[in-house]
């Protein structure tokens, strides 16, 4: 596992600075997802003041949370300057004076934000571009008691298809790897969270040919960052194997690409740990009730 999770963050980061102008245009799959995920919070009873982004790319969840919580400071952060800066373009000009929307590039492995100062962690498809064990704890650090952590991820199943081709071609790794959901879960508790929820759905989308499937994920830059990727150019010869082996699946004549979206939510706990045998509870906490 530890090996599969090390990545290499400076190919990760230049790899979406060059996607910040196309990303929008092949971001259908992952604006549906967003959606999703975002009307999941129809029922949580929670008036968050300071919402973190994390991996905010090119601020789509972000000004849908500030539309959704217009009175509270939504922090935008990603990895890739270029990305923060799209999105702090898009915001509106009233947030950024009022400071309601405040952008920084940065590492969700290492957070710039001060210990219990956040009321809501929010994660659209960032998270596998990390090591979710840091990530969670650096989230609960950062989590108010009481505060929630809403997030999607891709689980295993997420390019099967593009990985079952590559392997008609050779046994390097071409494909990056997505850890399951129930190991999120573990991690989750592992991390300190409580009542930690997972589902997942399947989404398959579909394409004319194999170079449109490899256009989408150019255009995205969501290459395979893992520090044990295969490296150097693909010959032809490996080429053509690997996309007659991705034709071979194609399905009445269109290629699959399947995407399998895990969504996870999680509370901080509001009873601080105990000292002395003696835990405590916040008194504005106490009767606030949650679905």
């Amino acid at each position: 596992m530890t090996e599969l999770l090390a990545l290499d963050k400076r190919h990760l980061r230049e790899s979406f600075m060059r996607a910040t102008d196309t990303y929008d245009a092949a971001a259908v799959l992952q604006r549906e997802i967003a959606d999703r995920l975002l009307s999941r919070l129809d029922v949580v009873r929670l008036r968050p003041r300071v919402i973190l982004d994390i991996g905010c790319g090119t601020g789509y969840d972000l000004n849908r949370l500030s539309k959704r919580y217009r009175r509270a400071q939504v922090l935008g952060l990603d990895i890739a300057e270029t990305m923060a800066q799209r999105a702090r373009s898009r915001a509106g000009l009233w947030r950024r004076l009022m400071g309601r929307s405040v952008f920084a590039c940065g590492d969700a492995e290492c957070l710039p934000i001060a210990n219990a100062s956040v009321d809501m962690v929010f994660s659209n498809l960032a998270l596998q571009w990390c090591n979710p064990q840091i990530v969670f704890g650096e989230a609960r650090r950062v989590l108010r008691p009481g505060g929630l952590l809403m997030f999607t991820t891709f689980g295993p199943d997420t390019l099967r298809e593009l990985r079952e081709a590559w392997r008609s071609a050779d046994n390097a790794a071409h494909v990056h790897t997505f850890i399951d959901m129930h190991d999120l879960g573990d991690m989750l508790m592992h991390a300190g969270f409580a009542d930690p929820v997972m589902d997942m759905e399947a989404f398959t989308m579909t394409y004319a040919d194999v170079r449109g499937v490899m256009r989408d994920i150019k255009q995205l830059g969501a290459h395979n960052v893992a520090i044990s990727r295969a490296r150097g150019l693909t010959g032809k010869m490996r080429f053509a194997r690997f996309r007659a082996g991705y034709e071979a699946l194609a399905r009445d004549g269109k290629i699959p690409a399947t995407y399998e979206a895990v969504y996870g939510h999680a509370w901080a706990p509001e009873i601080k740990p105990a000292r002395d045998g003696i835990a405590t509870i916040p008194v504005d906490r106490i009767g606030r009730s949650r679905p």
